[in-house]
């Protein structure tokens, strides 16, 4: 993934006791993620949370999702550290220590196999086409058989935005750089199939998201 120049709004993180980072994003819509989650995962295998970011949500996700054994990633590492703070406070046997993955490489996915579930919240709009394309590619190659891939985030529909804040948002992000900004609900739901992904969910969330949930045919 390669180092952008994002707007401020993109991924606000505060500073918080020891090496813990707040997100007000994630305090926000971390019950909504995980309730939906919790309707969709199976009961027990391996999960991963790709840019896990703080590490709020996969907190979370651990201690909603006690059957599965959560492998956060962050490429960041004061977020990695970030992640291993919240994970030290909450004491979760379920929950490992942050790993680094760059999830718009290739490869990852063959090393990473194996997995039941796989969670990607908010990156989608902050990479370029080809790196989404190529994440969606690897996150199939590491999902077990009938594993899940949950991806949430904003999207654009027909190429217009629903909102006028997230035209706005849109807008920031390719004045910053024009490699990077909303993708189209369409067109991603396209490379999920085109990866080998059966579609069997797209539900909208809070704040016009939507969770797209795709699984790998057993």
């Amino acid at each position: 993934m390669a180092q952008r120049s994002l707007p401020p709004t993109a991924s606000v993180a505060h500073a918080g006791d020891g090496a813990k980072l707040h997100a007000p994003s994630a305090e926000r819509n971390a019950a909504a993620i995980t309730e939906a989650l919790v309707s969709i995962a199976p009961a027990t295998g391996r999960a991963l949370e790709i840019a896990s970011g703080t590490g709020q949500h996969v907190v979370g996700f651990a201690h909603a999702m006690p059957g599965l054994d959560w492998q956060p990633t962050e490429v960041d590492a004061a977020r990695r550290a970030s992640i291993d703070a919240w994970a030290a406070e909450a004491g979760l046997p379920n929950l490992r220590a942050a790993m680094p993955l760059n999830a718009t490489q290739a490869g990852w996915g063959t090393e990473a196999g194996e997995r039941a579930l796989i969670v990607l919240i908010n990156l989608l709009h902050l990479i370029s086409t080809p790196e989404a394309q190529t994440l969606v590619q690897e996150v199939a190659r590491a999902l077990a058989p009938a594993g899940r891939f949950a991806l949430y985030g904003p999207f654009l529909r027909e190429g217009q935005a629903t909102s006028e804040g997230d035209a706005r948002f849109h807008a920031s992000l390719i004045a910053q750089d024009p490699a990077i900004g909303y993708k189209d609900l369409e067109e991603v739901q396209h490379w999920l199939r085109d990866a080998g992904l059966t579609l069997i969910d797209t539900r909208a969330m809070p704040a016009n998201n939507v969770l797209l949930i795709a699984e790998r045919p057993a």
